[in-house]
C-alpha cells in the first residue's frame, strides 16, 4: 500500500467512529518512518488499526473491513485489532511514530517503531514474518543490537526468547552474506537511501485529494 492509501483508510476510519487517533499495527506502520517505501515490505492490503482513545469503537471498522464495499471498491481495507494482536516489548507506546501529515482530515496515525514491529514479527514467526524480518535486516531498517535490547524487554518465555535470538542472528548473517550496503567506497546505507527517497517524495507531492 502507498502512504496515500493508508491516509484514505484513516480518513474513513475517523468518519465512521468519530475517533481522531488510531494506532497502526503491522507492516503499514513502516509508513511512520518511511512513508514512501516503494517495495514489497508494505505489500499487504490491510491497515491494522486500534482506536487509541475508545478501543471499543475499533470493531466499528468492520464497515470498511475485509470483503466490505470499501474493500471491493478500493482494493484495501481496515483490519480492526486490539493490543493482544501483537506481542511487543515493554514501553512500545512511548516509541510510537507519528504518521507524516497527509490527507486524513485531521485523523492522526501512530505507528509502531520498526524495531518493535520486527520483534512482534519474530514472536509470530509465520512464513510471511520470516521473509519480512529478513528484509528489514537486509535493508538496514533495523539494528541487531537494538533488537536484542528490546527482546530482553519482551514478555515471552525463555524458549521463545532463545529461538528469537537465533532468528535475529540468522537474519543478520544473511544480510552480511548479501553484502553490506554501507561497505567500502563511501556508499550510503539502505536506511539513508530510504530516508532520502521519503524526503524526496514529500517534496514532490502536490496537495489535493488522494483517495
Amino acid at each position: 500500500m502507498k502512504k496515500r492509501e493508508v491516509d484514505h483508510v484513516l480518513r474513513a476510519a475517523g468518519g465512521i467512529t468519530g475517533e481522531r487517533q488510531f494506532i497502526i499495527i503491522g507492516s503499514q506502520s513502516l509508513h511512520g518512518k518511511y512513508p514512501d517505501l516503494p517495495d514489497s515490505l508494505v505489500k499487504s492490503f490491510e491497515v491494522d488499526l486500534i482506536a487509541s482513545k475508545n478501543a471499543d469503537r475499533t470493531e466499528w471498522l468492520n464497515v470498511i473491513g475485509v470483503y466490505s464495499p470499501f474493500h471491493e471498491s478500493f482494493g484495501y481495507y481496515a483490519d480492526p485489532v486490539d493490543h493482544r494482536t501483537a506481542t511487543l516489548p515493554e514501553g512500545w507506546k512511548g516509541r510510537l511514530v507519528n504518521l507524516p501529515v497527509g490527507d486524513t482530515e485531521g485523523v492522526q496515525g501512530l505507528c509502531l517503531d520498526p524495531h518493535d514491529l520486527a520483534i512482534a514479527n519474530y514472536v509470530a514467526r509465520r512464513d510471511k514474518d520470516i521473509v519480512f524480518t529478513r528484509e528489514l535486516a537486509k535493508r538496514g531498517i533495523v539494528s541487531r543490537d537494538r533488537l536484542v535490547a528490546l527482546l530482553d524487554q519482551t514478555p515471552i518465555s525463555k524458549e521463545v526468547r532463545d529461538r528469537i535470538h537465533a532468528n535475529i542472528a540468522k537474519d543478520f548473517a544473511v544480510k552480511n552474506t548479501w553484502g553490506q550496503v554501507s561497505s567500502a567506497g563511501g556508499q550510503e546505507s539502505t536506511q539513508q537511501v530510504l530516508q532520502a527517497r521519503s524526503a524526496s517524495g514529500r517534496l514532490r507531492r502536490r496537495p489535493g485529494k488522494t483517495g
